[in-house]
């Protein structure tokens, strides 16, 4: 499967990189990691339709992952599921806002990073349209 992760931090993605790791648990599919910097970089990945989870830093600049999630579910079709990473617990509401269908905040833990991924693996997994 392939999962996006987009940050104008190439800390931040190098991060999440290694906290998914290959196979964020042993009944997901490997995973392969596209790593984007911008916001054009993102939304041209996300319409090709080749994305399978994408994971958006809220705390980007000058294009952050909460309002790039919001512009994903209004305009992508068959939009994948979206996990944003937030700068404080008290931004779940924007999260909301943004439509994400999950929340990781900072610091991150890599344990519960890559149990969310894998959850969002799974239900894409589960919502699939077959060939």
């Amino acid at each position: 499967m392939r999962v996006l992760v987009y940050s104008d931090d190439a800390g931040t993605r190098e991060k999440v990189r290694l906290a998914i790791g290959r196979r964020p648990a042993a009944d997901v599919p490997l995973v392969e990691i596209v790593e984007c910097a911008t916001q054009p970089a993102v939304v041209k990945r996300l319409d090709a339709g080749d994305i399978d989870v994408a994971i958006l830093d809220g705390e980007a600049v000058p294009a952050g992952g909460m309002g790039i999630s919001r512009q994903a579910k209004d305009e992508v079709h068959n939009c994948p599921p979206i996990l944003l990473l937030i700068g404080r617990r008290d931004d779940r509401w924007l999260a909301n806002w943004s439509r994400a269908d999950a929340v990781v905040a900072y610091p991150l833990d890599p344990v519960v990073l890559a149990e969310t991924v894998a959850g969002l693996m799974r239900r894409r997994l589960s919502v699939a349209p077959t060939a």
